[in-house]
């Protein structure tokens, strides 16, 4: 997400994609179009910034990171809302092996954040971004799918007891 004191000016979308374009070709970068779908990064016309592309990896990196935390949600569930294990009972092993190969490959990109957060190397954040998103496309794949497991299954599994908290 972008510090808020870099938000005080604003920039149009426009001329973002005008600071993009630059970026794309310097670093063969996805189209704004194709990165924006995928990691809203049009967000970043709300922030001026010197290091636009420091901005992209936040936002990258938050979607990460916010997958992630679900994703060890449903594999860990300690302290987890209720509903939660409703989700796990409808996954089968197949879909929780999905989730896992989804976790290690986003749990790697966050210590690589951490990295780029300690020192700031403008031809490291490109490549962060570059294999993030193509890393993204596959990782998208295994959640989705799993996502839909747990929608088919949703009425199934979902129980209540209706006794309340202490049974």
């Amino acid at each position: 997400m972008a510090d808020k004191e870099n938000c005080n000016d604003k920039t149009s979308i426009e001329e973002l994609k005008e600071k993009y374009k630059e970026i794309k070709e310097k670093y063969n970068f996805p189209s704004f179009d194709e990165l924006n779908r995928e990691f809203q990064i049009e967000k970043a016309s709300e922030c001026e910034s010197d290091y636009l592309i420091r901005e992209i990896r936040k936002f990258v990196a938050d979607k990460f990171s916010n997958y992630l935390r679900f994703i060890e949600t449903i594999l860990h569930p300690m302290n987890a809302p209720m509903f939660v294990f409703s989700i796990i009972k409808s996954i089968s092993v197949e879909e929780k092996n999905k989730l896992t190969e989804a976790y290690k490959e986003l749990a790697k990109y966050e210590v690589k954040v951490i990295k780029l957060d300690v020192s700031f190397n403008e031809e490291m954040e490109a490549e962060f971004i570059r294999e993030s998103y193509k890393a993204w496309q596959k990782i998208k794949e295994n959640i989705l799918s799993v996502i839909e497991i747990m929608e088919k299954n949703w009425d199934n599994k979902f129980e209540g007891n209706n006794k309340g908290y202490f049974g």
